[in-house]
């Protein structure tokens, strides 16, 4: 493979990446604007896709051909099932887990982001992932300490922020490989 096709195929993916980026920031702003209403939409589409596996778990559990699997598959059935139905029909009850549950997420993500800005460090742009794990660190945080009333506007207002800030990073890191890209091919045509 030559080097002019290797850098129109890194342009290609960086323009690929700027379009995601793009689409994921729209996604990060709209969670913004509606914050109670992704949660809850959140939280329906959650708790329908268990009830869906607790569902395929109990066909399972009857089509079991050793009688010591048919109990726990009828066990696991029934957990996903509840659950499934919790989430679903107990909306607000069921947002507060999740939201919990979110502020834990985004401290891990907060986490990983460091690691792979550390990871990186030398390359232009490592501080977008710093950016990333300062943001997800921040909103964890704010999420756990007002829990569980910050419940009624954290996963929608939250996580858009934080899926906002990934989208713009992704179009930053994007933008900065096809700049490069655009670089040396022009390098390459100089000389």
């Amino acid at each position: 493979m030559s080097a002019l096709s290797l850098i129109e195929e890194a342009k290609k993916h960086a323009a690929w990446s700027i379009f995601m980026g793009v689409l994921t920031a729209a996604l990060g702003a709209f969670l913004i604007i509606y914050p109670l209403a992704a949660a809850k939409i959140t939280t329906v589409l959650l708790g329908w896709v268990l009830i869906f596996v607790g569902i395929a778990q109990f066909v399972f559990a009857l089509h079991s051909q050793k009688p010591g699997s048919f109990f726990p598959k009828l066990i696991g059935a029934a957990l996903f099932g509840i659950t499934g139905a919790a989430l679903a029909f107990s909306q607000m009850k069921g947002i507060e887990v999740l939201t919990g549950l979110l502020g834990t997420l985004l401290l891990v993500q907060a986490g990983l982001a460091t690691v792979t800005a550390s990871q990186i460090r030398p390359v232009a742009g490592w501080g977008w992932f710093l950016l990333d794990a300062i943001a997800s660190l921040v909103l964890g945080m704010l999420i756990l300490v007002k829990w569980p009333s910050s419940s009624l506007w954290a996963i929608g207002t939250l996580v858009g922020i934080s899926v906002l800030v990934g989208g713009i990073t992704r179009i930053m890191i994007a933008a900065k490989i096809l700049s490069g890209a655009s670089s040396v091919e022009r390098s390459l045509h100089a000389a």
